[in-house]
């Protein structure tokens, strides 16, 4: 293993704070959604056991992740792709936030407000047992999570198609700084054998479907969670 790889997966997922540090005191309107964002896709880090050495392989501190399946670079990785996640779709479109009048909670769309919220999570598990590697389980699950949210608050569709191409372009940009400062280390970390062997360059297919689906979904995880709606100003 060359030293260098050692720190590459904590320098890339710490890039991803960088953005994030800089749009919450730039854009104070934000930091509740950010924060809030952030702090529930953190823990999905947790997951990382499910995804090494299946999916990839990545040299961590302390030897964590081939040693455990843990690492500290997962819990970064989350935190700083959830709160981007879900507020870069109003960054650009210069949308606030404004809270769903209660009496609209009632209404026949919103009956199965719950049941749309869990059913990412939920269809996740039994799509996790199917034979194939677990990064499809969960492309597939933020899919049925997006076609859910549709399905429950179709207000948020155009957000939604919006967030996750303005998040394939954001994390793009991070898989090409990620080639360019360690040339190859795709290569040698993601199991690709495994995967499709579609690629657009360096880049894998799953590596973009996961981005896209989850700025799909990201992208109005804190109006649906939270009954709130982006509006203009």
């Amino acid at each position: 293993m060359v030293i260098a790889d050692q720190y590459i997966w904590l320098y890339w997922s710490s890039a991803f704070l960088i953005p994030w540090v800089l749009v919450y005191i730039l854009f104070p309107i934000h930091r509740r959604a950010m924060l809030w964002a952030s702090l529930f896709t953190m823990p999905f880090g947790l997951t990382e056991p499910l995804f090494v050495p299946e999916y990839w392989s990545p040299p961590s501190l302390f030897d964590l992740a081939i040693n455990t399946g843990f690492d500290i670079e997962s819990l970064i990785f989350c935190f700083g792709i959830g709160g981007i996640g879900a507020v870069f779709y109003n960054l650009v479109a210069g949308k606030s936030y404004r809270a769903v009048a209660h009496c609209e909670h009632q209404g026949a769309l919103h009956r199965h407000h719950y049941k749309a919220l869990a059913a990412p999570f939920v269809a996740f598990v039994p799509l996790y047992f199917f034979p194939w590697n677990p990064i499809y389980p969960s492309i597939v699950a933020m899919l049925i999570g997006v076609f859910a949210t549709k399905l429950c608050r179709p207000d948020l569709k155009r957000k939604s198609w919006i967030g996750g191409v303005l998040f394939l372009v954001y994390y793009a940009v991070f898989l090409v700084g990620l080639e360019w400062s360690a040339p190859g280390y795709i290569e040698r970390v993601w199991n690709l054998e495994a995967l499709s062997g579609i690629f657009l360059g360096f880049m894998p297919l799953e590596e973009l479907l996961f981005a896209v689906f989850f700025g799909m979904y990201w992208s109005s995880i804190y109006e649906h969670f939270t009954w709130h709606r982006p509006v203009k100003g």
